[in-house]
């Protein structure tokens, strides 16, 4: 009777998150995609895309339901991601265009600066879009290295040619390389992106496995234009035949010709060239994890994988949430987030507490053990005792969203700003100076309205909306 004490105290001793192995700090690897929709992998409910290894991750770790990016396109979510601080703090409120002026302002401390001063090597792999380029006579680029970064790999040295993605990497009929892996091919065969990458990777977790490592990949795939793997293309067209899935026509797909796809293959559930290129991904981190195996590096490493930004509605459904990339609807910014860590993060759980990328920072802080900078300012917090208490109830918090936009974005968004408290979210459309009131309890795919029903509860939280957006100094 008495060793049931001592076995209880050993349970929750595994499973906290005190120190790691005496004289080494927790890797951590962060795997962010571009453009996945929260219900694309297998573990979300996709039955036609196929995402072992990341529904592998999900048993073994906790995946979150209702994880939040915070904004709706890449350039502020990934700012959002190194600084820890909202876009409406920040300064990134829209993607970078190439010839931008304003990238992320060196006076920022990211994360990387953070970990690197640490002990940790840092690596970042793939897409930056932080900066504009010289390229395109940009008066100022900024690099990864420039903001806490040890290593730069694989990523866009011209602005991020969306569609480049076999060797050596040129963007639709241009003969220039748009990707700086297109010096070395290291693979046979037609080289892809997602394959180089996936192998950098791996390299970089061998060179590094003496010290504490933070790499960063950063994934190009599966943002338009989706150009698949040949082999699974034709794999994922043998699934499901073209022109089934919906009546929206997918004009962003290619094959590896760059010519466009001939069999036309439809927008929807059944995109063979997203599903394809989805598999690529998901093979990496079969690859990653295995490698952390064979180095008997796995307890000691965190995994998070995840999204910049909900799917584009022109080469998926994000169903059943409503709208897409570019948009303050669920859609556009509820992501995939699943979190491994073997001993620290129990296994097959689920998470249902809402969280934010502005929470990584203070959360990698945490898992570091480096204190926090009582001077900067994060709108993040730590959220590791979540993941390790996933069925807990939490206290509320408040989520905001600052999307202004001059006009329109391409891909139906406009400018608004949002709210999450509780269940309740509202989103403010600053153009037609309307309000929309949703129960994300009752109704996640917000099909219904209710700020006629509760105006109270409309008008408190666009007040609270409201005041938040004053209370932050603008960015220059």
């Amino acid at each position: 009777m008495r060793l049931a004490p001592l076995v209880t105290l050993w349970i929750l001793a595994s499973f906290s998150f005190g120190a790691p192995a005496p004289g080494r700090s927790p890797n951590i690897v962060f795997i962010l995609a571009d453009d996945l929709g929260w219900g694309e992998l297998g573990c979300y409910g996709s039955t036609f895309n196929e995402t072992p290894h990341l529904d592998q991750l999900a048993r073994e770790g906790v995946r979150m339901t209702q994880a939040y990016a915070a904004a709706p396109v890449c350039s502020p979510y990934r700012a959002s991601l190194l600084t820890g601080q909202y876009p409406a703090r920040h300064g990134l409120l829209d993607y970078l265009r190439p010839t931008t002026a304003n990238p992320l302002s060196p006076r920022h401390v990211t994360i990387a600066e953070r970990l690197k001063a640490a002990g940790y090597v840092t690596g970042m792999i793939g897409k930056w879009h932080l900066s504009g380029y010289r390229y395109h006579k940009a008066p100022i680029e900024l690099r990864a290295t420039d903001h806490g970064f040890d290593e730069e790999l694989v990523t866009e040295i011209k602005g991020v040619g969306n569609g480049a993605n076999f060797f050596p990497y040129v963007f639709r009929t241009q003969p220039i390389s748009w990707n700086s892996a297109g010096k070395d091919k290291l693979l046979p065969g037609k080289e892809y992106l997602v394959d180089r990458m996936n192998h950098e990777a791996v390299r970089f977790i061998e060179r590094h496995r003496e010290k504490p490592f933070f790499l960063y990949l950063s994934h190009f795939a599966p943002h338009s234009i989706l150009n698949g793997r040949p082999d699974l293309v034709e794999k994922y067209r043998r699934k499901h035949p073209p022109g089934k899935s919906t009546s929206s026509r997918c004009h962003l797909c290619q094959d590896t010709g760059l010519e466009g796809d001939p069999l036309n293959h439809w927008a929807g559930d059944h995109n063979p060239h997203l599903a394809a290129m989805i598999e690529g991904i998901d093979q990496g981190v079969g690859m990653i994890v295995k490698k952390l195996e064979e180095l008997r590096l796995s307890k000691d490493t965190l995994i998070i994988f995840t999204s910049d930004n909900g799917g584009e509605l022109k080469v998926t459904s994000n169903a059943p949430l409503r709208g897409g990339k570019s948009q303050l609807f669920e859609g556009g910014i509820r992501v995939p987030l699943i979190v491994k860590w073997p001993g620290k993060v129990p296994g097959d759980k689920v998470c249902n507490s809402p969280t934010c990328n502005v929470d990584f920072y203070p959360t990698f802080l945490e898992v570091s053990a480096v204190k926090r900078d009582e001077s900067q300012i994060l709108d993040g917090r730590s959220v590791l005792e979540l993941f390790q208490r996933p069925g807990a109830k939490r206290n509320g918090r408040t989520l905001y969203w600052h999307y202004p936009l001059p006009k329109p974005h391409f891909l139906g968004g406009v400018s608004a700003g949002a709210i999450r408290e509780g269940k309740w979210k509202l989103i403010e459309w600053f153009g037609k100076k309307e309000m929309s009131l949703f129960d994300l309890d009752r109704d996640p795919g917000e099909e219904r309205d209710l700020a006629a029903i509760h105006p109270e509860m409309a008008e408190r939280l666009q007040n609270k909306l409201s005041l938040w957006r004053n209370s932050i100094p603008p960015t220059k």
